[in-house]
């Protein structure tokens, strides 16, 4: 299938490592200029290396921290007009809630709420004008089914959420479409340090974390990028321009809920 994105361009935030390097690449696969970004520069260039030899299409990447202002200029000035844009970035560590102090609530609503909506901000109008315009929100399984610890990256995305749900029905006339895609247990840096977390708080190993969190997923295994990043594209595709202001659980069955 030939999902109509070749040629067009796609920033993707947060994108040098899992679910964001899995975007970034079917992306690629698919004809996208793409923009990738992450805070290691070495990394960074290592990630777009791979994706142009993968790949064949022109990878431009830019270190820059995505949840600063001069971070973002720096991405969509690379980018320039933008008809794909994926919102991603670092959740905040887990934490009890009640250790959460005012500064560090500001900061997990600032990355995970605040600088997404700011990024949509600059791009959508662009969007609306050209009549083509793709956003992909990558929040959290959390935000249907909450774990302890991750609070404050439930609150925020769940508000991201929220805060979308009636700009995209306002700019879908225009063949622009906001959606989340909301990962659960996926084979990356982050969930293994939750599990070693997890493993040290337990007195136990992140092998014997990872194996009992891969036997409460009916599945049996955790997701991998390359899947993730598959989800994503269809999303952006020109397919895809009937769906719009929805969040789709990607969990391995993991939810128990019907909807």
């Amino acid at each position: 299938m030939d999902f109509g994105i070749a040629g067009k361009t796609a920033l993707v935030c947060a994108s040098s490592r899992g679910l964001g390097r899995g975007c970034a690449t079917a992306l690629a696969r698919e004809g996208a200029r793409v923009i990738i970004n992450g805070l290691d520069p070495e990394r960074l260039e290592r990630t777009a290396s791979d994706l142009r030899e993968a790949t064949g299409a022109q990878i431009i990447a830019v270190a820059a921290d995505v949840g600063k202002a001069d971070g973002r200029a720096a991405l969509l000035d690379a980018a320039g007009e933008v008809d794909i844009l994926v919102n991603n970035n670092g959740g905040p560590p887990p934490r009890d809630f009640r250790e959460l102090t005012h500064d560090q609530l500001i900061a997990g609503l600032d990355a995970n709420m605040m600088t997404p909506i700011a990024l949509i901000q600059a791009v959508i109008d662009g969007m609306i004008a050209r009549k083509f315009g793709r956003i992909v929100n990558i929040t959290s399984g959390s935000v249907k089914s909450p774990l302890p610890g991750l609070d404050l990256s439930s609150g925020a995305r769940i508000g991201l959420t929220g805060f979308l749900a009636g700009v995209a029905r306002q700019v879908a006339v225009h063949g622009v479409t906001i959606n989340h895609l909301l990962p659960g247990a996926f084979d990356t840096d982050r969930i293994h340090a939750l599990n070693a977390k997890r493993a040290a708080e337990l007195g136990t190993t992140a092998d014997a974390m990872r194996e009992a969190r891969e036997q409460s997923i009916p599945a049996k295994r955790m997701g991998t990028p390359d899947e993730f990043g598959a989800a994503c594209t269809f999303l952006c595709s020109a397919q895809a321009g009937y769906i719009t202001g929805q969040s789709l659980l990607i969990d391995g069955g993991a939810f128990p809920g019907v909807l």
